[in-house]
């Protein structure tokens, strides 16, 4: 009995090696597990053999038939786990390309617009998204109570502490630890308590400024002239209008024709044939003075310009909403 039961563990053996496919297993199962298998048939001849041999032999009985179920088991997770790749892949079918992610509009224009400074000599700068009173309001020449306070729409965390209302506050935060001559921009995030098509409550924008002696207002048209024409076209029409801002004079809002109607007069640009993209001047004398420059002995100019306004006119976009609302279908399109 004792070398029938090692032949039918090496009959096993070899049959369940053989099997190649899990359709194979029930059948093995029944051959070699079932109450007519060769295994059964053994067992009940256990009762046959000498009384001092049944212990032995009904040991080395369970013994090969745990090996064999073990041996099963392994197989048949061996075969499910081959079976679950070769049904998630398809080798004959033609390659997926995958999603490649690609930088936000927003984002892409704000690179552009640095790249164009930076072209002209200009160096980034960054500052904090939260900001004191004193570098956002009162270093540029917007001391407490004045009107100019009004135009920004401040969310405040409290008395002398906000959320940045744009980056010109690093005009002084710069010239506080610089000497001139100075080529800046500070390009970042700005808040401000407003929301329609053209206005949200967090917007990207760039603060430019520029210090040294001599600086005239010809600088400034000329830095912005270069800027506009490589953002835009070289054709496109520029004009500087008066205008005020505390912390620049003589102080400019810079138009370029409409991009939508080719400045031949649209709803967009209220039939007028320019739209508004930024805003500039020279700074003012009381600027200097709040970081000890002198004005006799130096001058300079300073601009803001909002990114989304700029991605707006260079992509025909006429809602701004449209930047923040991930719609693929919409940022695909860049």
């Amino acid at each position: 009995m004792e070398e029938a039961l090692q032949a039918l563990k090496v009959e096993a053996s070899s049959d369940l090696a053989a099997i190649a496919g899990a359709n194979d297993l029930e059948p093995f199962r029944i051959k070699y597990f079932g109450r007519k298998s060769p295994f059964a048939l053994l067992m009940r001849q256990l009762g046959d053999a000498p009384k001092e041999d049944r212990p032995r032999l009904g040991q080395l009985a369970n013994e090969l038939k745990n090996d064999l179920q073990l041996l099963f088991d392994d197989k048949k997770a061996s075969l499910a786990h081959g079976a679950g790749e070769a049904s998630d892949i398809d080798l004959t079918l033609p390659g997926r390309m995958q999603p490649q992610g690609k930088l936000h509009p927003v984002t892409q224009i704000m690179e552009e617009i640095c790249e164009i400074f930076e072209g002209l000599g200009f160096t980034v700068a960054e500052g904090p998204d939260i900001e004191t009173d004193f570098y956002n309001f009162e270093a540029l020449n917007i001391p407490a109570h004045h009107p100019a306070r009004d135009m920004h729409d401040t969310f405040y965390v409290d008395d002398s502490i906000l959320l940045r209302t744009h980056t010109s506050p690093m005009q002084a935060r710069v010239m506080e630890t610089k000497e001139p001559p100075l080529r800046v921009i500070a390009p970042g995030k700005v808040y401000r308590c407003d929301s329609d098509i053209t206005h949200t409550p967090m917007f990207h924008q760039v603060e430019g400024f520029l210090v040294d002696s001599n600086v005239s207002f010809a600088d400034l048209k000329g830095v912005l002239s270069v800027f506009i024409a490589k953002m835009f076209d070289e054709s496109t029409p520029i004009r500087f209008r008066p205008s005020f801002f505390p912390f620049t004079e003589p102080s400019a809002e810079v138009d370029i024709g409409c991009v939508m109607c080719n400045s031949k007069g649209c709803r967009v640009c209220k039939q007028t044939g320019w739209l508004e993209i930024l805003g500039a001047g020279m700074i003012d004398p009381e600027v200097f003075k709040k970081v000890d420059y002198d004005p006799e002995v130096y001058s300079g100019f300073a601009f803001g310009l909002g990114v989304e306004r700029i991605a707006m006119l260079k992509y025909g976009i006429n809602d701004i909403r449209l930047y923040y609302e991930n719609d693929l279908r919409f940022l695909r399109q860049f």
